[in-house]
């Protein structure tokens, strides 16, 4: 009889296979299996940050066009920094901030000296791309938002996840357009705008959907309604195309997900590779 073994001599052809082989066929073994109100719900990651994108972009239009003076937007970042900073605590009843050991006076301390950084390097940052002309500050800034989104930690564990690059290429943009506003004081409340909203809104975030799940569903929610409004007093049919982009990553996207699914077709048997899970990085150094 037949055996599956190599360290004994029979009288087969080396790819021999009896009927039993197939005995071991597995379909499926590791196949996740999702539900759309689940799928729904880890989208809104993607949503959130569509919307501060078209925010940001908002913003500095207004800006660059003389409708939001600098003093409006920063008091108005303040506040809602403020508000944030409360809520992020409230959350989870300083459990988080106990446990990393970080006191509001280091908060405190390391914002003042970002804000007093900024303002002091903002006449240097306005005159930076003075000798690059606008359409390629355009560009660039349009491809570091791209950037900023591909790489932005949406909580899957792929390589091609960096929160510092994605965070690094938001700030690049905010400089770049930063650039272009009619003074120093602009280019300084764009920059501390762009942190706020690519830096401590993603934190805030994060927390809400580990925390409260419906708060922040509701949360998304009115973001992606005030970043619609925004834009729709700039550009209707941008605001038009923008929903049916976020409509398709929250509706529709998750529905595909779930059908292409039931056409996934992975066999697993006794001919599959061997896998080593032994770690093997002491032999490479």
């Amino acid at each position: 009889r037949w055996q599956k073994v190599l360290y004994e001599r029979q009288p087969f052809p080396d790819n021999y296979v009896d009927q039993r082989f197939l005995e071991e066929l597995r379909k499926n073994v590791h196949a996740r299996r999702y539900r759309y109100r689940a799928v729904v719900f880890q989208s809104g990651a993607v949503v959130q940050q569509l919307c501060s994108v078209c925010v940001f972009v908002v913003t500095w239009w207004y800006m660059d066009a003389g409708m939001l003076s600098p003093q409006g937007l920063f008091g108005a970042a303040l506040v809602s920094s403020l508000l944030g900073y409360v809520l992020f605590d409230a959350v989870d009843g300083g459990a988080g901030r106990r446990e990393s050991g970080r006191t509001r006076w280091a908060d405190l301390k390391s914002t003042l000296v970002f804000t007093a950084f900024t303002y002091g390097f903002s006449p240097v940052l306005k005159t930076l791309t003075e000798s690059i002309s606008t359409d390629t500050i355009y560009a660039m800034s349009a491809l570091m938002l791209l950037g900023h989104l591909i790489f932005f930690d949406y909580g899957a564990n792929a390589a091609i996840v960096s929160s510092t690059l994605s965070l690094n290429m938001a700030i690049f943009a905010s400089v770049c357009l930063a650039s272009r506003l009619p003074r120093s004081l602009h280019a300084f409340v764009m920059v501390t705008f762009a942190m706020q909203i690519f830096a401590l809104w993603p934190m805030l975030q994060k927390k809400l959907k580990a925390r409260t799940p419906q708060c922040y569903v509701g949360v998304t929610v009115l973001f992606a309604l005030a970043a619609l409004a925004g834009l729709a007093t700039v550009s209707s049919v941008g605001a038009v195309l923008f929903a049916s982009l976020l409509l398709a990553i929250s509706c529709l996207c998750p529905y595909c997900l779930i059908r292409l699914q039931l056409l996934k077709d992975n066999i697993h048997g006794p001919w599959d590779e061997a896998e080593i899970k032994e770690d093997l990085s002491r032999f490479l150094m």
